[in-house]
């Protein structure tokens, strides 16, 4: 039986740095982030339907859906931004789905989702279990501003666009308090997949 585990976590919490150790365990992992900007590629169904909805206008020479010109539209509008999500949602869904299923029939133990708004989405159905990567905000803000030369008030803008992480730990099967080392972290994920009796 292969375990499916959701990995979810806020903006800078650290997630990344778990999906490389999950990765050193040997563990395949699909990122939704990653899926997303697949899914939008020149000629896939996702790409056709977002240019017959939104415009040639939107594109770069290349073909390519320009971000910053769709970004603009979207983040103006709420409408538009719906239309979007019901356009790339499910096909993100459904790709991360064959993939999994890939996964599965080929005999991994464990297959792991890598889904920022795991619970925002609504998308638990999709795994058995969720792992939540957790920090108090003002480390979350400080690593953010950190890490993408924000200002205090652009930081807690991206914070609080997300549900906060408090209200996901009542959520998740299990947390790693990623408010320590790294050291700490790995010790934390080490004893769940024990748990998990997955190593």
């Amino acid at each position: 039986m292969t375990l499916v585990v959701g990995l979810t976590g806020g903006i800078a919490s650290g997630k990344s740095t778990v999906s490389k150790m999950l990765v050193n365990y040997g563990f395949p992992i699909i990122d939704a982030d990653v899926v997303s900007r697949e899914v939008v590629e020149v000629g896939e169904p996702a790409y056709e339907k977002i240019v017959e909805t939104f415009g040639k206008e939107i594109l770069s020479e290349n073909l390519k859906i320009n971000r910053p010109k769709l970004g603009a539209i979207i983040f103006n509008d709420e409408q538009k931004r719906m239309q979007l999500n019901h356009i790339v949602h499910p096909a993100v869904r459904q790709k991360m789905n064959e993939l999994k299923m890939n996964y599965i029939n080929n005999g991994e133990k464990v297959v792991i989702l890598d889904i920022p708004l795991l619970f925002e989405s609504k998308l638990t159905h999709l795994v058995e279990k969720t792992l939540l990567i957790y920090v108090d905000d003002t480390i979350q803000l400080q690593r953010l501003m950190a890490r993408n030369n924000l200002t205090e008030q652009e930081a807690l803008a991206r914070i609080r666009s997300q549900m906060p992480l408090e209200d996901k730990i009542r959520l998740a099967d299990e947390v790693i308090n990623n408010n320590g080392t790294i050291e700490e972290t790995a010790k934390q994920l080490e004893l769940i997949l024990k748990n998990w009796e997955v190593i």
